[in-house]
C-alpha cells in the first residue's frame, strides 16, 4: 500500500476533519442558562392594575381607600388567554405598586385586596393570575416597587426587612416566577430610604433561582433607558455595573440604551413600553391605542435589537383587557406571523471566506433553521464575508442575524450587499447583533446577498442568517 507523503496527509486530515479545531473560548462577559432561556422568550405581557386604575392616576399617593378596588369582573383567564393568543410567552403583574396596595392579601400591609371591596375581601389577584398562567402555558412574573407611599415604616430602618418579607410571600405562595421587575422610580421630596438590594435579591434566589431579576441595572436583565419602545441600533448586552445603583444612581439612559463593550457583566436589556399612552388604564384613552405601524416599529427597535420586549396592555376597571386593546394584539401577532413565515434562506447554500476546521463549524449552520448550531471562523480571523445563493431571483425586504451568544457578543460592526446584476451593491452598514438584530428596509430583487464582518472582539460565531418578504402592512 502507497503511503501519504505528510503534506498530503496534512492536507486530507484538515479537509477530512481529522485535525478539527475546538470550538471558540467564550468571549467576555457571557449569559448564563437563565438569562439564555429568558432572551428566547423575547415576547410577554405587562400589567398594571390596582387603585391607579380606579382613581385615573399613574402614581397613587397610598391615601386612597383600598375598598375603591373593585373589578367586578375580573377574568385573569381572560388575561391570560389574550396573551396566549397575542404570542406572548408570559406575564408580569404590578402585585405592588408605588401606591403601596398589593394584589394579594399580604401579612405586612393594611393597604391590600383585603381591605378592597372586592369579593368583600377575600379575593387574589395573584393567585388567579398564576393560575390562569399555568392553564395557558405561560410563564408568570413579579413587578414589586420598593417605594411605598403608604407603609408607614417606609424611611426607616426595619422597612427594608418588611419589604424583603413581602417579596418572600411572592416567591413562596404563586409557584414559579420567571421574572422579578425591581422598579427604581421615586419622586421628588419623597421620604428617603437607602434599599438593600442584597436582601431583596437573596429572598429572590433563594425561593426562585431560575428567576431573572430585572432593574435599572440588574443582575440578570437592565432597563434600556426609555419607556418608548427604542432599544440602541448598538445595543450590547453587557454592562459595567460597579459603583452605580437603581434609579437615581443608574448609569445614564444613553449608557442602558446601548450597554457598554467588553462591560464586565452580563446584563440584556429589556424594552418596556405600553400599548396605552399611560400605564394604567383610562377610558379617556380608549381612542390613543398603539397602531399596528407603531407596534411593528416597537418590536423590530426591541427584539430586533438584541433585547426582549414587554408590552404594557393595562386591566380596565371591570378587571378584563379591553376589546381595542385585545384586538390590536391580535392584529399584531398576524403582522408578525406573517412578516417572518418563511425563511427564504433556509437550506441555502452559504460560502463563507473563512471557517473553523470541524464539520459543527460549517457555513451551512447558518441556513438550517436552527439556534443551537453555529459557524465559526479560525480564531485570528476577525473578518469574514458570508454570501447567501438564494438560488434564483427572490423578493426580500427582511435580513435576521443571530449571534450564537452562549459564547459572548463578539460582533461590532457588519454590511449587507445584494447582487444587482453581475455587481454586489451596498444594502445597509450597521453595528452590533447579538441575540437578534433584523434589518428592515425596502424590497429588494436578487440571486444573493453577502454579509460582510467588518469588526468583531473575536472570532464571530452566528448562528442564523435568514431572509423574509414581509408582507405591506
Amino acid at each position: 500500500m502507497k503511503k501519504l507523503s505528510m503534506p498530503l496527509l496534512f492536507s486530507f486530515l484538515l479537509t477530512t476533519g481529522g485535525f478539527a479545531q475546538k470550538a471558540p473560548a467564550p468571549f467576555g462577559a457571557i449569559p448564563n442558562k437563565n438569562q439564555l432561556a429568558w432572551q428566547d422568550m423575547e415576547y410577554y405581557m405587562f400589567i398594571h392594575f390596582g387603585p391607579n386604575t380606579f382613581t385615573d392616576k399613574e402614581w397613587g399617593h397610598g391615601d386612597e381607600d383600598p375598598k375603591i378596588f373593585n373589578p367586578k369582573k375580573l377574568d385573569a383567564r381572560q388575561w391570560a388567554r389574550t396573551a396566549k393568543a397575542a404570542g406572548m410567552k408570559a406575564i408580569i403583574i404590578t402585585a405592588k405598586h408605588h401606591d403601596g396596595f398589593c394584589l394579594f392579601p399580604s401579612k405586612y400591609s393594611t393597604h391590600t385586596v383585603r381591605e378592597s371591596a372586592w369579593k368583600d375581601g377575600k379575593g387574589d389577584v395573584l393567585k388567579e393570575l398564576s393560575a390562569a398562567c399555568k392553564e395557558y402555558g405561560l410563564k408568570f412574573g413579579v413587578y414589586l416597587s420598593p417605594w411605598d407611599r403608604n407603609h408607614p415604616k417606609y424611611g426607616t430602618p426595619e422597612y427594608n426587612q418588611i419589604f424583603a418579607n413581602t417579596l418572600k410571600e411572592v416567591h413562596t405562595q404563586y409557584g414559579p416566577v420567571f421574572e422579578q421587575w425591581f422598579d427604581g422610580a421615586k419622586g421628588a421630596n419623597e421620604k428617603d430610604q437607602a434599599y438593600d438590594f442584597k436582601l431583596f435579591n437573596s429572598v429572590v434566589r433563594t425561593h426562585n433561582p431560575q428567576a431573572v431579576i430585572f432593574s435599572d441595572i440588574g443582575p440578570d436583565v437592565r432597563w434600556m433607558g426609555n419607556e418608548r419602545g427604542i432599544a440602541g441600533e448598538t445595543n450590547w448586552a453587557t454592562l459595567n455595573t460597579d459603583g452605580f445603583g437603581v434609579g437615581a444612581a443608574a448609569p445614564a439612559s444613553a449608557v442602558l440604551n446601548t450597554g457598554n463593550e467588553n462591560g464586565k457583566y452580563w446584563i440584556p436589556a429589556e424594552v418596556d413600553v405600553s400599548i396605552r399612552p399611560g400605564w394604567f388604564y383610562s377610558a379617556s384613552t380608549d381612542d390613543k391605542v398603539k397602531t399596528l405601524e407603531e407596534l411593528m416599529s416597537i418590536y423590530e427597535s426591541s427584539v430586533g435589537r438584541n433585547s426582549n420586549l414587554l408590552l404594557n396592555v393595562p386591566v380596565d376597571r371591570d378587571g378584563l383587557i379591553h376589546p381595542t386593546d385585545s384586538t390590536r394584539l391580535m392584529e399584531f401577532r398576524k403582522a408578525i406571523d406573517a412578516s417572518f413565515k418563511t425563511n427564504l434562506a433556509k437550506g441555502k447554500k452559504v460560502l463563507a471566506s473563512n471557517t473553523r476546521t470541524g464539520k459543527q463549524f460549517l457555513a451551512q449552520n447558518l441556513t438550517d433553521g436552527k439556534t443551537n448550531t453555529y459557524w465559526a471562523t479560525s480564531d485570528q480571523v476577525k473578518t469574514a464575508t458570508l454570501t447567501i445563493d438564494l438560488g434564483k431571483a427572490t423578493e426580500l425586504n427582511r435580513i435576521v442575524l443571530q449571534e450564537y451568544i452562549a459564547l459572548g457578543q463578539r460582533i461590532k460592526s457588519f454590511s449587507v450587499e445584494y447582487l444587482n446584476g453581475k455587481e454586489f451593491k451596498p444594502l445597509l452598514t450597521q453595528t452590533t447583533i447579538g441575540h437578534k438584530r433584523i434589518l428592515s428596509f425596502a424590497t429588494i430583487k436578487t440571486t444573493k446577498i453577502r454579509i460582510n464582518v467588518l469588526e468583531a472582539n473575536a472570532c464571530p460565531v452566528l448562528s442564523e442568517i435568514a431572509v423574509y418578504k414581509a408582507p405591506d402592512l
